[in-house]
């Protein structure tokens, strides 16, 4: 009995075993070497963040390499640009167009193996840095000035506020110091202007005053009230003294030349600005509100009413 006997048929059998074989091998080794590649991008440094670099390597896309002991920075120098300037890292500042070469690492770091630039690149990213250092100083500078301007303003207001505090505590205790005016019968009464900024009595006011003295010394209990203004022209400080130093001037002309006894003269009131009676924006009302109002006054007590 004979057998049959299969016999390939010039090794067609194998080939599509070998052949998947070599195509695997090839993949994978392309798909190595792809791993392995270097990544190269020549684009503008963006922003810089210790040992990070960002590059821009085209309009919205970016790229950030982390930057090693071993990278190296270099300036291509010479007509050809084929020599190198070893350069320090600081020379990578943002604006500086580059030339990177990197690879990932096993967690998918971008290290950077080289950075080249051109002198000329250095330069121009290194004005534009001074360039932008200078205005960003210029601007602090400007803030400061603005904000120490308004803490000087926010003190004047202040002061201001005090002095108008002032102010009114003291033409409040005036006017409990005079009292009210409707338990006194008033029987003469002189107003005294002066020039702005001034405080002495003129010579002119010298005779309605003492023929107001002469007057009240007829008057059984009478007293003498004299009050100082001054125009709201200038600080309410200064005005307040104005006012002081003119109802102070008056009073001494009554004391002195009218021979007033002191016991009848209540103390000289510094109203300040309160009471005007003039309008401050005109010379004519600013004019009307510089006076001292003097008044004999008789307690209504005393006349037995």
């Amino acid at each position: 009995m004979r057998r049959s006997v299969v016999k390939p048929m010039n090794g067609s059998n194998l080939r599509p075993t070998a052949l998947t074989l070599v195509l695997s091998l090839v993949v994978l080794a392309l798909g190595t070497a792809s791993a392995e590649e270097p990544t190269k991008v020549e684009g503008l440094i963006v922003a810089r963040s210790g040992d990070e670099i960002i590059v821009e390597y085209m309009k919205g896309a970016e790229l950030a390499f982390l930057l090693t002991d071993s990278t190296k920075v270099s300036q291509v120098e010479g007509v050809l640009k084929a020599r190198r300037k070893e350069m320090s890292m600081a020379a990578l500042i943002p604006g500086l167009k580059v030339k990177v070469e990197g690879k990932y690492n096993e967690s998918r770091q971008l290290l950077a193996s080289s950075v080249t630039f051109k002198g000329d690149d250095l330069k121009n990213a290194q004005s534009a840095e001074a360039a932008t250092r200078q205005t960003r100083e210029a601007q602090q500078a400007e803030l400061a000035r603005q904000s120490a301007a308004l803490k000087a303003q926010n003190e004047q207001l202040q002061v201001h506020e005090a002095q108008l505090a002032e102010q009114k505590a003291n033409i409040e205790a005036a006017v409990a110091r005079f009292g009210q005016l409707d338990d006194y019968y008033i029987f003469d009464e002189v107003t005294v202007y002066f020039a702005n900024g001034k405080v002495q009595v003129e010579s002119k006011y010298e005779a309605p005053l003492l023929t107001l003295a002469e007057k009240a010394k007829g008057i059984n209990g009478y007293v003498i009230e004299v009050k100082g203004y001054a125009s709201a022209v200038g600080s309410v400080s200064t005005n307040q003294k104005l006012s002081e130093d003119r109802a102070n001037n008056v009073t001494n002309v009554l004391l002195q030349k009218g021979k007033i006894p002191l016991t009848r003269l209540l103390a000289p009131g510094a109203m300040g600005e309160s009471d005007q009676v003039g309008n401050d924006k005109t010379a004519e009302g600013q004019a009307e509100n510089r006076r001292v109002v003097v008044r004999v006054l008789q307690n209504k007590a005393i006349a037995g009413i």
